[in-house]
C-alpha cells in the first residue's frame, strides 16, 4: 500500500506540477530539465483514499519540481476508474504557482483563490482575484480559463458591482490586460537627444 501511495502521490504530483502550473502561459511548455528534476511536496498533512481516489494535501501546502513551485493551503486531486488523474484543485488565500516556461524568459506567475485543472479536458481555472504575469504582461479578472488543447485563454471580470476593497484593483469587475512595449521596437525608433 505504501508503494502503490508513493506511485499515485508521483502521478498526481506530476500531472499538478506539469499540468495547472504550465498551462497558463502561452507556450504552455515547460523547461525540459523541470521533468528530469525530483518533485518536493510539504504539507501539514497528506491523505489518500483508495476506494474514493481521493489525494488531499492541506496546510501549508508547498510542490515544487525545477522551476515550477505551488503553494496553496490545500490540494486536491481525484483519480478516475483507471487510477488516472480526473481533476486536481488547488485553495489558497490565494494559491500561487511560478515556473519558467523558457529560458530566454522571465517566471510565469500565476494565482486564484481556486485553481482547477481538469485533465480530461486539458482545461484550467483560475477563479477569484486570478491572475497570470511574465515578462512585464498580465491578464487579470474574477476567473480565467485556458485550454491546453486549443492554446487560447478566456478572461471573465467579476460579478461585483460597485466599488472593491481592494485598493489595487483599479477595473473592479472587469478584465485588465496589461501589454508591455516592445523594448527592441521601441529603441529603433526613439531619437538620441
Amino acid at each position: 500500500m505504501l508503494l502503490h501511495l508513493k506511485r499515485v502521490r508521483h502521478h498526481v504530483l506530476l500531472k499538478l506540477a506539469i499540468g495547472s502550473l504550465t498551462v497558463m502561459t502561452a507556450t504552455a511548455h515547460a523547461l525540459p530539465s523541470d521533468r528530469s528534476k525530483p518533485i518536493s511536496l510539504n504539507a501539514d498533512k497528506a491523505t489518500y483514499n483508495d476506494k474514493t481516489g481521493f489525494t488531499t494535501y492541506t496546510g501549508n501546502v508547498v510542490i515544487e519540481q525545477g522551476t515550477m513551485k505551488l503553494q496553496a493551503s490545500a490540494v486536491t486531486a481525484q483519480l478516475n476508474k483507471d487510477r488516472q488523474i480526473s481533476t486536481v484543485t488547488a485553495t489558497g488565500n490565494p494559491a500561487q504557482f511560478q515556473q519558467q516556461t523558457e529560458a530566454n524568459k522571465g517566471l510565469a506567475k500565476g494565482q486564484g483563490q481556486r485553481i482547477v485543472y481538469n485533465a480530461d479536458t486539458g482545461i484550467i481555472v483560475l477563479t477569484g482575484n486570478a491572475m497570470v504575469t511574465q515578462d512585464g504582461a498580465s491578464v487579470r479578472g474574477g476567473s480565467l480559463r485556458y485550454s491546453m488543447n486549443k492554446g487560447d485563454i478566456e478572461a471573465v471580470g467579476s460579478n461585483t458591482s460597485g466599488g472593491s476593497s481592494n485598493k489595487n484593483t483599479t477595473n473592479s469587475g472587469r478584465v485588465q490586460i496589461i501589454i508591455p512595449p516592445n523594448s527592441s521596437k521601441i529603441s529603433q525608433g526613439a531619437v538620441s537627444p
